[in-house]
């Protein structure tokens, strides 16, 4: 007990003070050895930034669309009758004007060659009251009207050849034949259907797009397409027409595409996602890393006279790690890419040569 008074002596009689603490001793004060220049002042926030420069731009909007035929019709009768002779295959290419199937004509046939017989029995009589007339045996008026009956009976025998043609059916235009609804012996209607009829070696391909697209849409735009039948491939094509109305609900314009297809590798109705493109010039992209979002919005940081300066941008296309900033900076700007974690607004950074 005694040393431990005789101790306390001691350090009352030196002041209290630990060794150093009095003047000339000791190290310096806390905030020097922190490496701050004076009390309260905050370190500078090493960063990592970015130039924002104008640089080129390709807007990309994929939309899904469906394949169709260039032509594409139901192939039926034009009048009720009988199958007697079915000339196409399934799967068939077929020319234009090509027979595809044939039906009873024995009627119709029997109808054309009595009208061919009132052709001729009208002619002879024609020309015979013709000859006579020269000579004043037949009057004028007779004469007109023996012309006038010949006249009938040609629109007689036309219209009977024209009803035997409506049972031969052809191909309006070459393309593809479907499957066989009918067989030889079928009673068949314009309401039947007998196969179907697909020009397939040019397609058109049908999407929609936002109307944002429409100043920058055109005949004669490229595209490309995709379709998960044929993954990697890509199907090239142009614009060949756009809907003049807008549609009010979606805001987006129908728009029809030809793509070749030689090979017969695009089906009607199949899905295709289709690729548009729109180049543009002297687009500001500012790096994704960049971008600060906060409720619903972004903010980047640039750096003004060694400050963390917060601004709101406003975001347009997208680029593989860029955006493109609508508003909120400039060509030239200094944009904090690393770092943005640790600076607030108004801080002092020590920024890194711009990239």
């Amino acid at each position: 007990m005694a040393i431990g008074l005789l101790a306390l002596a001691g350090l009352a009689a030196c002041g209290g003070k630990p060794p150093g603490a009095g003047q000339g001793g000791g190290g310096p004060p806390p905030w020097v050895r922190a490496g701050q220049g004076k009390p309260g002042a905050a370190m500078p926030v090493t960063v990592i930034t970015r130039a924002v420069t104008p640089q080129a731009f390709t807007d990309r909007f994929t939309a899904l669309g469906t394949a169709r035929s260039n032509e594409s019709i139901d192939v039926t009768a034009r009048a009720a009758s009988i199958v007697t002779a079915i000339r196409f295959t399934e799967g068939q290419r077929v020319r234009q004007g090509e027979v595809l199937v044939e039906l009873d004509t024995r009627q119709e046939s029997a109808a054309v060659s009595l009208a061919e017989a009132q052709v001729k029995q009208a002619e002879s009589q024609y020309e015979r009251s013709k000859a006579l007339a020269a000579t004043m045996a037949v009057s004028a008026a007779d004469l007109d009207q023996l012309e006038a009956n010949l006249a009938v009976a040609r629109a007689q025998l036309r219209g009977a050849q024209a009803k035997l043609d409506t049972l031969v059916v052809r191909a309006p235009f070459a393309g593809t034949v479907g499957l066989r609804r009918v067989s030889p012996g079928d009673l068949v209607d314009p309401n039947t259907v007998i196969t179907t009829l697909d020009d397939t070696a040019t397609m058109k391909l049908e999407f929609a797009i936002p109307e944002a697209w429409l100043a920058d849409l055109a005949a004669g735009m490229a595209i490309d397409a995709e379709g998960a039948v044929w993954p990697g491939r890509r199907f090239r094509g142009t614009v060949r027409s756009i809907d003049p109305r807008v549609d009010p609900v979606t805001r987006s314009i129908t728009v029809i595409a030809t793509v070749a297809n030689a090979d017969g590798a695009l089906k009607p109705g199949m899905f295709l996602s289709t690729v548009l493109e729109k180049k543009r010039d002297n687009v500001l992209l500012v790096p994704e890393e960049a971008l600060v979002p906060r409720e619903g919005r972004q903010f980047v940081y640039l750096v003004l006279e060694g400050k963390a300066v917060e601004r709101e941008v406003t975001l347009g296309g997208r680029a593989p790690g860029y955006a493109e900033a609508v508003s909120g900076v400039t060509a030239g700007d200094i944009v904090i890419t690393e770092g943005t974690q640790r600076v607030r607004d108004g801080a002092t950074v020590q920024a890194g040569p711009p990239g």
